[in-house]
């Protein structure tokens, strides 16, 4: 069975994310399969690919799309 998804005639992998947020050396697993991130004046709203939301006052660090990971930092 193939994974993945087809879009114009092209296939994409499927491309979820886990949040985590950087503490120092530490980084925190916040939300796994993260679908969309929506900025906001004082945060990040995080939703996954069931729908559950968490949001949180930090701003984003870095993404790493090939290991699937955004990091986050507190503001």
């Amino acid at each position: 069975m193939e994974t993945g998804a087809w879009r114009e005639g092209v296939k994409y992998a499927v491309c979820e994310a886990n949040a985590y947020l950087r503490n120092g050396d530490q980084e925190e697993l916040v939300l796994e399969a993260v679908d969309k991130v929506r900025p906001f004046d004082d945060g990040l709203l995080l939703e996954d690919i069931f729908g559950r939301r968490k949001f949180l006052r930090a701003k984003i660090k870095e993404l790493a799309l090939v290991d699937h990971k955004i990091i986050l930092e507190r503001e």
